[in-house]
């Protein structure tokens, strides 16, 4: 089976692990993995990993994620979501839309955020969400995520609920649950999701995911080198600079890198030989600094274009050499995805 990215329209009813183990059947490998859980209840974008590919996730899981939600202001339930048990409440129906506003201005922008009871993160070795099922509710520590966007869109009464429909677009390791709850918090009424579809993870969108029964079909696998270029920030390699990198050896960071992809006139602000961010990049942000001279941005929504943020680093013909990040002017490596030439000796320059 070819390395790349299977991008899945996960189904409601199944756990991420569940589509993990049907594409294992469906690609015949057990070299599979995902970017980012879906809990149960959710459908949308996942990010399914296969073969070399799977050494992309952890830095996948990096990038924003966008979600269409549901939140039903008047009731709170053990799970901040449909699938608990009923927890209190008070009538939201005369919730003023200058209200609800208010309170998803407070939850925009950089938040605080403790996470669900019932969620994947460990304690002690053990999942939060096992220990809470075993009534040893662990105290979760307050956690910094960023809500870029949080768009309510139709609101609609349902006797003493008052139902929101939202956009949200947000960082890695933010909990839609967590707004929902503390949105209802926030209002006096509790709250909880009843509904999540995950439309965006990085540039991977719902009009690229594919439901289980058409990949049962015909597999539907983005190559390794686009998905990367997709992803990450691009730099493209001498043939001498690349077999250097294959061997792990930190190289400069190359002064005028070439970029192969079409950039535009830099905006106002960026310095020459940087290309622009795509609208929505989170590398325009400013006090962000801008890629090496060479890196081309990412697609919008992709990883942040940071000194720390992973560089998908290209051999002349294509071939991903590796992912990289800068330190100190030199690129290390992160993962090696290309086999270096045997016979190929380190060139001079090469510091291991």
């Amino acid at each position: 089976m070819p390395s790349g990215l299977i991008i899945v329209d996960k189904p409601g009813g199944m756990t991420s692990h569940d589509v993990v183990a049907r594409i294992r059947k469906l690609a015949g490998t057990r070299r599979v993995g995902h970017a980012g859980t879906l809990d149960p209840m959710a459908t949308g974008v996942l990010v399914v990993g296969v073969e070399k590919a799977t050494r992309l996730l952890g830095y996948l899981t990096l990038t924003e994620k966008e979600y269409a939600a549901t939140i039903r202001l008047g009731q709170s339930t053990s799970t901040d979501d449909a699938e608990g048990e009923p927890t209190g409440g008070a009538a939201a129906s005369g919730i003023s839309r200058a209200a609800l506003d208010a309170g998803v201005a407070r939850l925009t922008g950089e938040i605080s955020q403790v996470p669900p009871g019932v969620s994947a993160i460990k304690v002690g070795g053990q999942r939060a969400y096992k220990l809470t099922r075993a009534g040893a509710a662990p105290d979760l520590a307050a956690r910094r995520v960023t809500v870029y966007e949080f768009a309510v869109g139709e609101v609609r009464p349902c006797g003493d609920y008052l139902d929101v429909d939202a956009r949200i677009r947000c960082s890695s390791g933010t909990y839609i649950r967590a707004l929902a709850r503390d949105l209802g918090a926030a209002l006096g009424t509790g709250g909880h999701l009843t509904a999540l579809r995950r439309t965006a993870v990085g540039p991977y969108r719902l009009q690229q995911a594919h439901s289980l029964e058409d990949l049962s079909e015909r597999m539907q696998l983005t190559p390794l080198p686009a998905a990367a270029a997709a992803a990450f920030p691009r730099l493209d390699l001498t043939a001498d600079d690349a077999r250097r990198l294959a061997h792990g050896v930190r190289i400069p960071v190359p002064p005028h890198g070439t970029a192969s992809q079409e950039t535009s006139p830099p905006a106002p602000g960026v310095a020459p030989g940087i290309a622009s961010a795509a609208p929505g990049v989170a590398s325009a942000t400013p006090g962000i600094a801008p890629p090496a001279p060479g890196i081309t941005s990412a697609a919008p929504g992709a990883a942040p274009a940071t000194p720390q943020t992973p560089i998908a680093a290209f051999a002349p013909d294509g071939t991903l050499v590796a992912l990289v990040t800068e330190e100190s002017g030199r690129l290390r490596c992160l993962a090696v995805f290309a086999d270096p030439p045997r016979a190929a000796a380190l060139g001079p320059g090469g510091d291991g």
